[in-house]
């Protein structure tokens, strides 16, 4: 998906996605903000991506990964801006956001994504690859890039600024 795709979305639209989507939560959002802060050059390239506020359960013997759903994403709400203006192109993650949410996505004509909650075991069977990118010292809050297959997604904010939870 290209920023171009991410403007032609509109609120409500349901998307079987496949590409990929880099893994980021609070952990990993503070020490990018830092870097940010400090106009530091980040560790990899966010540019062109989708982050997923997502935390991957351990996997068992066999698996690509363990089972992964979706966080709530308000609280990330305050790195907002930091991503975007890093080249993020859309967030997925769960739940109704703040009005910096619909903000941030008009101002930079970006999206935010949901994905079922509640379903991590199933969403993990859509998960093809996954490494750690950075901060692998975080464990399981490391950033990680996975590549995903006909990953459900639904527009809950669109390039607008319309949103789907009001």
């Amino acid at each position: 998906m290209t920023k171009h795709d991410i403007k032609l979305l509109h609120t409500g639209q349901e998307l079987l996605y496949t590409g990929e989507l880099l893994i980021m939560r609070d952990a990993a959002h503070k020490k990018l903000h830092e870097l940010w802060q400090k106009k530091e050059k980040f560790p990899f390239d966010i540019s062109n991506h989708i982050v997923f506020y997502a935390g991957p359960a351990k996997k068992a013997h066999g698996q690509i990964i363990g089972a992964i759903g979706p966080t709530t994403s308000a609280r990330m709400d305050g790195f907002l801006q930091m991503l975007f203006e890093n080249g993020v192109i859309a967030t997925l993650g769960k739940g109704k956001r703040s009005a910096v949410n619909r903000q941030m996505c008009q101002k930079y004509s970006c999206a935010y994504l949901v994905t079922p909650s509640g379903a991590a075991a199933a969403l993990s069977q859509r998960v093809q690859s996954i490494r750690v990118v950075a901060y692998e010292e975080l464990l399981s809050e490391a950033i990680q890039l996975i590549t995903v297959r006909d990953f459900p997604m639904i527009v809950a904010t669109d390039p607008t600024g319309e949103e789907l939870f009001m």
